[in-house]
């Protein structure tokens, strides 16, 4: 499914615990660089501040263009934070708070030409849209299992682009191990087995109903429901309008309705669950429907 050699990716508990490993283990110098943008997942954005204290790094944060024009808006952006002191630069290939769908192929290679390695937050899109590996030429790749594989909580998987994991401090310490074996990021002693022995279970769900069609699926109802309402004066739609920068996920919001009080509001009067974003630009809800979420649903939706 991720296109990707077996000696490149080992099991983890979750993005968070892959994506850290990488962040806490890269070969940092006093005064090197890292890029990232307020967009960026709050667990991971932690994790930098915690290098910066601890070894001396510099966090260079920008803002992901919310309704940008093209590619090459989102990938100036990015471009615009590199110096030469620039080590690495992290990347969602989805962003959690809005569904937007990032050029993650066209920032690689911005960046590789620039001399950054490039780590990628896949923690949504694994599972909801086709993750390719080798066609995204990234270094590093984290994503939760138990999120759109539909995986029992506590599995995610690391990618370590091959020859690069020896560079990376294990969490923790590991025996002896041949060159570039990746298994040293993920010792993490025992655990419960059952949860990895799911996982080819939900990879053979998710191909029988068909990556395209369950893709296919999803888009469709979230602008089952935004198409609906995105040019209502009142409402205000946080997730880009082209049809291929999102998928299931979208944000939306009220106007004069802070996030908090619009999710209470739908689940209380509505018996309607969605997130509540408040923060780096995004104010509003996030909507989630899956597979199995019906268009009846939606319009109880839309008419709240």
């Amino acid at each position: 499914m991720a296109n990707c050699e077996v000696d490149e990716l080992v099991i983890t508990r979750n993005t968070t615990e892959s994506l850290d490993t990488i962040i806490g283990g890269f070969p940092w110098q006093a005064g090197d660089e890292a890029i990232m943008a307020n967009q960026d997942y709050g667990a991971m954005l932690n994790m930098f501040k915690q290098v910066e204290k601890r070894h001396g790094i510099i966090r260079k944060v920008i803002d992901v263009p919310m309704h940008p024009k093209n590619d090459e808006e989102i990938v100036a952006a990015y471009e615009a934070a590199i110096t030469d002191k620039t080590c690495l630069l992290m990347v969602c290939h989805m962003v959690n708070i809005t569904g937007h769908i990032l050029p993650i192929r066209k920032i690689c290679d911005m960046a590789h030409a620039r001399g950054v390695e490039v780590m990628v937050d896949g923690a949504h899109a694994f599972g909801q849209i086709p993750v390719n590996l080798k066609a995204m030429d990234c270094d590093y790749y984290g994503t939760s299992l138990h999120k759109w594989l539909s995986v029992p909580l506590g599995a995610g998987f690391l990618f370590v682009r091959k020859g690069k994991s020896d560079q990376i401090w294990p969490p923790f310490a590991e025996g002896p191990r041949e060159p570039n074996d990746i298994g040293r990021l993920n010792h993490t002693g025992t655990h419960p087995v059952h949860t990895d022995l799911a996982i080819i279970n939900a990879i053979d769900y998710h191909n029988m109903i068909g990556g395209a069609r369950k893709e296919a699926r999803l888009r469709y109802l979230q602008r089952y429901w935004s198409d609906q309402v995105r040019d209502l004066d009142h409402i205000i739609l946080n997730t880009p309008e082209d049809t291929t920068r999102s998928c299931a996920i979208a944000n939306v919001g009220v106007k004069r309705i802070n996030p908090a009080d619009l999710a209470k509001t739908l689940m209380d009067r509505f018996k309607i669950w969605t997130v509540a974003i408040d923060g780096a630009g995004v104010h509003g809800c996030r909507i989630t429907p899956n597979v199995y979420t019906t268009t009846q649903e939606l319009d109880v939706f839309v008419a709240a």
